[in-house]
């Protein structure tokens, strides 16, 4: 059973996505909700998300587009 750490994919919790991001962590539950992010949810029902996407996201938001919110 030692190689299978390796199959196991790392997820994230709304607060760790907050943080990368810079927004609130209800935030990230809305575009779970919104279909911008894909949500596990635990046996628990507590939403989890998968790093790989999270930071595809990342990578397409830009370094600046989260520390600069569109103005209203």
């Amino acid at each position: 059973m030692t190689g299978r750490g390796a199959d196991i994919e790392q997820l994230l919790t709304p607060s760790e996505v907050a943080a990368l991001f810079r927004v609130d962590p209800k935030t990230v539950t809305r575009w779970a909700k919104a279909g911008k992010l894909t949500s596990i949810r635990t046996l628990g029902g507590h939403r989890r998300y998968r790093a790989t996407e999270v930071q595809s996201l990342l990578e397409a938001q830009g370094p600046l587009a989260a520390v600069h919110p569109a103005s209203a």
